[in-house]
């Protein structure tokens, strides 16, 4: 059975849902099955354990493909003898804590993201985090070469209701980090905070968490779980979804908006006056948080933040800045390889919103995220200062824009390569233009002309047959003379789109 292709980067990613032409569905339930038996073998074999010592959780999201995976799940681990805990609806960082407090071997999340309401898909913790790359390849060969074992009984899993025991470590954190004199039980009475769930998993969050420490959540939207996401992409990254919680919290009149993707993983926020906590902004205040514990000490990022972010990070927190490859795996990887080597690394922290802080467990969390968002408001309220003001000195670019680049070659990765070649030979014949020395992945264009000052990033995707490019300039009406000139360096290349850039281009 060939499996190999649902491999997405550090997950397994397939359509579960197609009525029309159900053929197209590749995340079958004899697929869902063959690849948690796959992972009980790997778990087995990882832990040195027999495959009827382990313990497994179990858990999904919203979407409405989630119980027909859930059942080919516990089926394939009832027939394998692998005593299991069913968690039911609960967050993907969530799932990973079931490895910490209730001692699971392993946990399996039914999730596929921000991806669209037909797709899902599988993510694997162990105690020591999310699998990589090489982890999932490793599972999904095993997959294809053995099929699931046989069974003809009743399921065995003993239900759990994990999400409450999240809930309650997430509202002590709060209370700890508070510490309010005036009620520690409800430190966040006064605070009228919204959520915006996007109809995922995040909607615990307004009534679980917040509530009960006395917050106002009146105004939050799209709480119910909702497998079709009716209402916006819940996605941090979305701007109808960033336009959504920006809307409630300027209509709540709140002193903060929060909102989630649909498996919790990743977050985002709005201040009172409407300022978006994304992307670069997030990044800055996550490295405020974590820095003024940790002077001195690094944050790793993905390779598209803003120049002014790292003059932030090092002249404002005293902080190092290091700019890594896409991929939130990528990025905490990189934060504990230097952990590892004795640097104080308390943060790794993607654009997208994934924020994973060392006294985490390393664990990209969006609920996690804001409730440290949401301390350092309390403290900041009591000083008279706002979120706003902690990042006060952080220097936007003047133009910025991202466009995707399909590349047309079959042999994506193979063309994807040499057209970061290509682009870096152009960029050496051009006066005030130079290669960074800082570039993980793909390639980073600096500009240093008069009237220009910018840069773009020039990248594979992770996943897709696209090259992503990011574009940033200080001066207003440059952005458009970088377009122009990559444009001019492409229009001899091969096997790319250039369609969106000159439409782009256009654009200035």
């Amino acid at each position: 059975m060939k499996l190999k292709h649902l491999k997405s980067g550090t997950d397994v990613r397939g359509t579960a849902v197609n009525e029309k032409d159900p053929a197209q569905i590749d995340l079958t339930d004899e697929a869902v099955r063959r690849i948690t038996g796959a992972f009980v073998r790997f778990l087995a074999r990882k832990q040195g354990k027999a495959v009827s010592a382990l313990l497994l959780s179990v858990g999904h999201d919203s979407r409405i493909s989630a119980e027909r995976i859930r059942l080919a799940v516990l089926t394939e681990l009832t027939a394998s003898g692998v005593h299991t805990l069913d968690c039911g609806l609960c967050s993907t960082p969530a799932m990973f804590m079931t490895t910490q407090t209730e001692n699971c071997d392993g946990a399996v999340q039914i999730t596929a993201s921000h991806h669209p309401w037909d797709r899902n898909g599988l993510k694997f913790f162990t105690p020591a985090g999310g699998l990589s790359g090489a982890d999932i390849a490793e599972i999904l060969e095993d997959a294809e070469q053995t099929p699931p074992a046989d069974f003809s009984g009743e399921i065995q899993a003993t239900p759990i209701d994990y999400l409450s025991i999240y809930c309650a470590h997430l509202r002590d954190l709060i209370c700890r980090g508070v510490n309010s004199p005036e009620d520690y039980d409800h430190p966040l009475k006064g605070l009228k905070i919204v959520v915006d769930a996007g109809n995922g998993v995040g909607g615990f969050y307004a009534d679980r968490v917040l509530a009960p420490l006395g917050a106002d959540t009146t105004g939050s939207r799209f709480l119910e779980p909702d497998g079709m996401f009716p209402n916006h992409i819940p996605n941090p990254e979305n701007k109808q979804a960033m336009e959504s919680i920006r809307e409630a919290t300027l209509r709540a009149h709140a002193d903060l908006g929060v909102i989630f993707d649909t498996d919790v993983d990743r977050g985002g926020a709005v201040t009172a006056d409407g300022e978006e906590l994304n992307r670069n902004r997030l990044v800055a205040v996550a490295a405020s948080i974590a820095l003024e514990e940790n002077p001195g000490g690094c944050v790793v990022t993905d390779s598209v933040t803003w120049a002014g972010l790292t003059d932030f990070i090092e002249q404002t927190l005293g902080g190092h800045h290091i700019r890594f490859k896409r991929g939130y795996k990528n990025v905490i990887d990189e934060a504990q390889r230097r952990q590892t080597l004795g640097e104080n690394a308390p943060l790794a922290i993607e654009t997208s919103g994934h924020a994973a802080f060392r006294e985490n467990y390393y664990l990209d969390d969006g609920a996690y995220l804001v409730t440290r968002i949401i301390i350092k408001l309390c403290l900041l309220k009591r000083e008279g200062k706002t979120l706003s003001d902690l990042i006060a000195d952080l220097r936007a670019p003047a133009e910025e824009a991202e466009i995707r680049l399909q590349i047309t070659d079959p042999d994506f990765r193979t063309r994807g390569e040499h057209l970061i070649g290509f682009v870096e030979e152009k960029a050496r014949d051009e006066k005030n233009v130079r290669i960074a020395t800082d570039s993980y992945e793909g390639t980073k264009i600096i500009f240093d002309a008069e009237d220009i000052k910018g840069f773009f990033v020039f990248r594979l995707s992770v996943h897709d047959p696209v090259i992503p490019v990011n574009f940033a300039c200080d001066i207003p009406g440059g952005l458009s003379k970088i377009a122009r000139m990559l444009l001019s360096w492409l229009r001899t290349a091969e096997g790319l789109d250039l369609a969106p850039l000159e439409q782009f281009s256009g654009e200035f």
